[in-house]
């Protein structure tokens, strides 16, 4: 189930951040109090039925409570063929669990952690390794920011 406000998401449990690519899903785990969010893993896409599988396996290892999902606007704020891609994953996904999910501004987050790498002098190839389950934290971080 889809919410349009972020706050009624569940207050206190880990949330999993998503970073939805076309190749590659970014995830993130929230601790149990909702101040920190980690990079988990990069799940690399295959089939909708595949990439939902490895998301509720997730999902029942780290006992999350809510997802909160990258919402690719274009810089101008208004909605392109990515962000139509995500919503439809979004409700294909409702359809295999319960939890509560929603959707957070994710503009610039892959090039805030790009640049952030760049300055951390990491190799192009051990960028391209962890982008995504970063990208996916920095959405969620900054889901967890926002609620105080």
């Amino acid at each position: 189930m889809s919410v349009d406000n972020p706050a009624e998401l569940p207050g206190k449990g880990r949330l999993m951040g998503l970073d939805l690519g076309t190749k590659t899903i970014g995830v993130a785990i929230s601790d149990g109090l909702q101040y920190t969010a980690t990079p988990h893993s990069t799940i690399k896409r295959k089939k909708f039925t595949q990439d939902a599988e490895q998301l509720l396996a997730i999902i029942s290892d780290n006992d999350v409570v809510g997802i909160v999902i990258g919402l690719p606007l274009n810089m101008d704020g208004s909605e392109g063929p990515r962000v139509q891609s995500t919503r439809a994953f979004q409700r294909n996904f409702a359809q295999k669990t319960d939890l509560l999910m929603a959707f957070w501004d994710e503009r610039l987050s892959t090039s805030a952690v790009t640049r952030t790498m760049i300055e951390a002098d990491i190799s192009r190839a051990k960028q391209a390794a962890v982008v995504d389950k970063l990208a996916a934290s920095y959405i969620l971080q900054g889901y967890l920011d926002s609620k105080r």
